[in-house]
């Protein structure tokens, strides 16, 4: 996740699944610190914080903590994964993805995910599951057909 602060760069986030690196960035994209969080840490930082523009990179938990930024009156950009790597200036770890989420971010012409409700997340979990089973069903059918 990329804080922006001024609202001309953003805060990034790199949403791992225990530990959360934080690069904040200011108006002129210097980093201003990076910070690493637990789970239960973040969602309290995150209500510490005045209203920021929040960058996150696309994945699964994408959404859920984008609603989480968007509570407290952050703004959030969630940014595909093609679209950040460009940014990464060395080598690949979290503080370095935070900080290349929180530059691609800061772009004018970036494209950003939209921020779903809850209904339409869950209806798609409904179609994968739903998805799954048919794949399942028909590896059990072939299997008996060889059988």
């Amino acid at each position: 996740m990329a804080i922006i602060h001024g609202f001309a760069r953003p805060n990034e986030v790199e949403l791992g699944k225990n530990w959360f690196h934080l690069a904040a960035m200011d108006a002129h994209g210097k980093l201003i610190y990076k910070k690493k969080f637990g789970r239960n840490q973040l969602a309290d930082f995150i209500l510490t914080l005045k209203p920021r523009i929040a960058a996150i990179e696309s994945c699964p938990g994408s959404q859920f903590w984008g609603r989480r930024l968007r509570d407290p009156g952050h703004t959030v950009r969630i940014i595909a994964a093609q679209f950040v790597k460009p940014y990464r200036k060395s080598n690949k770890n979290d503080f370095n993805d935070a900080e290349a989420i929180a530059e691609a971010g800061s772009r004018g012409g970036m494209r950003f995910v939209a921020l779903k409700t809850t209904d339409p997340l869950e209806l798609q979990a409904l179609h994968r599951v739903r998805q799954r089973l048919i794949v399942k069903r028909t590896a059990v059918v072939n299997q008996m057909r060889a059988l």
